[in-house]
C-alpha cells in the first residue's frame, strides 16, 4: 500500500516507496512507447517524417511548464524528455525506413 513521505519511518520504507514509484513510472513509459510505435504506423504512407521539430518543441515546452507548475526543476525534466524524444524519433525512423543523410 502506498505511503506518503511523512508516513515513512525508516529507510526501508523510503526505498520501498521509491521502488514502487519507479515501477509505476516504467509502466507509464511502456504505455507512452506504445503510442510512439502507433504514431509511426499512422505516419507510414502519409509523407510525415519521424522528426517534426514543432512537435518536439511543443512537448518540451509542455514538460517544462508541468515541471514548473509542480515545483520541479524544469531543466532536469527537459533533459530527461530530450532523451525520450531522441529515442522516440530514432524508433520512428526505423519503422519509417528513414535514414540520417
Amino acid at each position: 500500500m502506498a505511503r506518503l513521505p511523512a508516513d515513512c519511518t525508516s529507510m526501508t520504507d523510503i526505498r520501498q516507496e521509491i521502488d514502487r514509484i519507479d515501477h509505476a513510472l516504467m509502466l507509464l513509459f511502456r504505455e507512452r512507447w506504445g503510442y510512439i510505435g502507433r504514431a509511426a504506423e499512422i505516419k507510414q504512407g502519409t509523407g510525415m517524417k519521424a522528426d517534426i521539430p514543432s512537435r518536439v518543441e511543443e512537448v518540451r515546452n509542455n514538460v517544462r511548464a508541468i515541471a514548473t507548475t509542480l515545483g520541479l526543476e524544469p531543466d532536469v525534466y527537459d533533459t530527461i524528455w530530450t532523451g525520450l524524444i531522441r529515442q522516440s524519433i530514432a524508433h520512428e525512423k526505423g519503422i519509417l525506413g528513414e535514414t540520417d543523410d
